[in-house]
């Protein structure tokens, strides 16, 4: 108790403190703040330091730098790493060391933007593979963060593959390498697929090694084309030209496979470096033509649809990848030469006759004419010699009218059985194509499936008549009509011409006759089998002389003879006789006068 009464209280003693719980000593509070304020680090603004993250939400990261108070990082700057986790260490840049209200401001975009250029140099430099996030579309590729720098992507670089929709790439962080920088315009250029190419290089090598003809793959339907089909497989392309997808017809690759669908394809062969591959998807199921019914031959009727139109035929497939060839001349009876459209188009269904049917070469041919009977087979009942009918003109020629009676069953009319009186030149003078045409079957030629026709036939021969009136000696009025070197084309009666040479146009006065002149003329010589009437103006008043004077009366000579053959074909060809009306007339009044 005696050294209890000694002890003098601290007159330093802070009572105050002690009431309110403080321990320290404001001497030893100072020492304390000063020892704190060296463990913390020594930050200015505007500088980069390093950071760890302490704490996040879908907004904000807290990063802790050693400073006295923590900063906060909105979760935007940091879209390019998914990864981001507590304890991880990050770039920040002290804008501020604090704010208004006190608060220590950071930012990691211009902490990664201040470092930036030296990050991608060196990520070029040691072939580094990055992280990039992607922000959005732009023309030819891809707008990529990296290291908060925007870098471009092209489309040729996401993928080893073609891209066929770029949008699903935005939002999403991918690696890359730095390919290219252009200082100049501070430009980088970045690339996805350059991470893949080398594992699918010594993939690629893999696998041309092994390829041999005839082994099934699965492979990726990579791309279609109107001529064929790429197939992935497995870094390897290959080729499915169209006439490899099916055994039937294909107009479009589309309508057999489709994108990124995993079919079987076989090797059907390739270069000897392996890089054009030709690949078979219709050699994993059977020929259509082995499973063709044994049944069918020759003769049969098949049902099927034209697939291939062409000038010479066309092409029905009775069942997918067994087609057969109607050509045109198996369309139809009629031997015109028409084309196969004027029968058929492509989607027709239709019904034909086997012709012939070869498995082993894998050929069909077919008919639907002969699903009608052969106009041809009793032609001589239908259609004997002597009967009428009304055909079609069909075609011309110099020489006659082809005229068809019914489908198959042509004829010739020629063109001297056109008229009995007209001289015709071409028959476009009497009918015109397409028009109906009275006929008589003059012969049948049934081996070469021809008619003989007459058009004139129809009609009495009026030679028979004019044989009566144009006698030898006879007198007629004519005019001239036509002059010649040769002769003179004279109008006689009733239409009939005759024809005068030269020297029997010489008028009793010594002059020659004109054209349009109207004289008598006397017949020297009438041929009904050439049609052929021979006149004489100078014979009139000749042959009047000589009956006045029979001792001057002279003798056809010679000269005569000759001079009457000489105009033997240039009356063939000019003489031509009137209308049938006209002869009509002429025989009504020869059976009045015989009354």
């Amino acid at each position: 108790m005696d050294n209890l009464k000694n002890v003098q209280p601290d007159a330093n003693f802070d009572w105050d403190a002690y009431e309110k719980g403080d321990s320290y000593t404001s001497k030893s509070h100072e020492e304390l703040e000063k020892t704190y304020d060296q463990s913390l680090n020594k930050i200015s603004d505007k500088e980069v330091v390093m950071g760890k993250v302490t704490s996040m939400n879908k907004r904000e990261v807290v990063v802790n730098i050693g400073y006295k108070s923590d900063g906060v990082v909105s979760m935007n700057e940091f879209r390019y790493n998914p990864d981001l986790k507590v304890g991880d260490e990050v770039e920040v840049y002290i804008e501020s060391q604090e704010d208004k209200k006190g608060q220590l401001l950071l930012s990691h975009k211009k902490a990664r933007a201040t470092r930036s250029w030296d990050r991608v140099n060196e990520a070029l430099e040691n072939d580094e593979i990055i992280k990039g996030y992607i922000k959005c579309r732009t023309k030819g590729g891809m707008i990529v963060d990296v290291f908060g720098i925007e870098a471009f992507l092209p489309g040729s670089q996401i993928d080893v593959k073609p891209i066929r929709d770029y949008d699903v790439f935005v939002d999403k962080t991918m690696e890359f390498k730095v390919v290219k920088i252009n200082h100049e315009f501070k430009n980088v250029v970045v690339s996805h697929k350059a991470l893949i190419e080398a594992e699918l290089e010594q993939q690629k090598k893999d696998i041309i090694s092994k390829l041999e003809k005839g082994q099934v793959l699965e492979g990726t339907v990579k791309n279609i084309t109107s001529y064929g089909v790429f197939i992935d497989l497995g870094g390897v392309d290959g080729l499915i030209h169209i006439t490899d997808l099916s055994w039937g017809r294909v107009q479009h690759p589309e309508e057999v496979v489709q994108l990124d669908q995993k079919i079987n394809v076989v090797i059907l062969d390739f270069d000897d470096d392996k890089k054009r591959i030709a690949l078979g998807l219709k050699q994993l199921t059977p020929h259509p033509w082995d499973a063709l019914s044994a049944d069918l031959k020759v003769g049969d009727k098949v049902k099927g649809k034209v697939v291939v139109m062409a000038d010479y035929g066309a092409f029905i497939e009775i069942a997918p990848g067994v087609e057969g060839l109607i050509h045109v001349s198996e369309m139809s009876w009629t031997q015109h030469l028409r084309s196969a459209q004027d029968f058929m188009s492509v989607g027709d269904e239709v019904e034909a006759v086997v012709l012939t049917l070869d498995r082993d070469e894998r050929k069909m041919s077919l008919g639907i004419k002969q699903l009608k009977p052969d106009p041809w087979e009793n032609i001589e009942e239908r259609y004997p010699v002597g009967s009428k009918h009304t055909a079609k003109v069909r075609n011309f020629t110099n020489f006659g009218v082809f005229a068809e009676i019914e489908e198959g069953v042509d004829g010739l009319i020629h063109i001297s059985d056109l008229s009995w009186t007209k001289k015709i030149k071409h028959p476009s003078e009497v009918t015109q194509i397409g028009a109906d045409i009275d006929v008589q079957v003059l012969e049948i030629d049934k081996d070469n499936r021809r008619l003989s026709l007459g058009h004139k036939q129809l009609e009495e021969n009026p030679w028979d008549v004019f044989e009566t009136i144009f006698t030898v000696g006879s007198v007629h009025e004519g005019t001239v009509v036509e002059m010649a070197d040769k002769g003179a084309v004279v109008s006689l009666p009733y239409g009939v011409e005759g024809f005068a040479t030269p020297k029997h146009l010489v008028k009793e006065d010594g002059t020659q006759a004109q054209v349009d002149e109207k004289l008598q003329f006397k017949v020297i010589e009438f041929n009904k089998d050439s049609k052929r009437i021979i006149v004489s103006h100078s014979r009139t008043f000749e042959d009047e002389k000589a009956d006045a004077a029979p001792e001057k009366k002279k003798r056809a000579t010679k000269k005569d003879k000759e001079e009457s053959s000489q105009v033997t074909s240039t009356s063939t060809e000019k003489t031509t006789l009137g209308d049938i009306e006209e002869l009509a007339a002429l025989k009504e009044k020869l059976s009045g006068e015989n009354k």
